[in-house]
């Protein structure tokens, strides 16, 4: 009998939580100002003052009140994410997104600049390399000393200190 009752609690427990999951879910799909947020900070502003749409404060803006209206509308219409993003593209161009697509020759724009920069920093490590066998070779002192040298020597270790 135990095993029942813990069984159907459990059941009841994983049906709570299915039902609160789906409740998040949907009310994060209706949030309108949320996701017109999500999508405006994906747009530029097309007045040149090179500043997301949302983000213009470009005062007398003459696009961006006509610009966030047309935001809305998509939204209003529910037309998803990607079909409002593709308008702005087909009016404005491509200038109107905030980062580069990740399709066609817009991937260049992501992969260029680590590129760069690891051809940048392998060409140090291979210049280094060069300079590095460039340098010339200390001589190695052949052959006993000059009583001379040896002289000189431990004058300089009585007047340092060094033993």
């Amino acid at each position: 009998m135990p095993r029942r009752i813990f069984a159907s609690r459990l059941a009841r427990v994983a049906q709570a939580l299915l039902v609160a999951a789906v409740v998040c879910f949907s009310l994060g799909a209706t949030d309108t100002e949320a996701r017109f947020n999500k999508i405006g900070s994906k747009l530029m502003c097309t007045c040149g003052c090179a500043q997301s749409l949302l983000g213009c404060d470009h005062v007398g803006c003459p696009n961006r009140g006509g610009e966030m209206d047309q935001l809305r509308t998509g939204i209003a219409n529910g037309q998803s994410d990607a079909a409002i993003l593709q308008g702005f593209v087909q009016q404005y161009g491509a200038i109107v997104l905030a980062a580069p697509t990740t399709q066609g020759f817009d991937l260049v724009a992501w992969i260029m600049p680590f590129a760069v920069a690891l051809l940048a920093l392998l060409g140090t490590v291979f210049l280094v390399r060069h300079w590095a066998k460039q340098q010339p070779k200390l001589a190695v002192a052949k052959g006993p000393s000059s009583p001379a040298e040896d002289a000189m020597r431990e004058r300089i270790r009585r007047e340092t200190g060094i033993e």
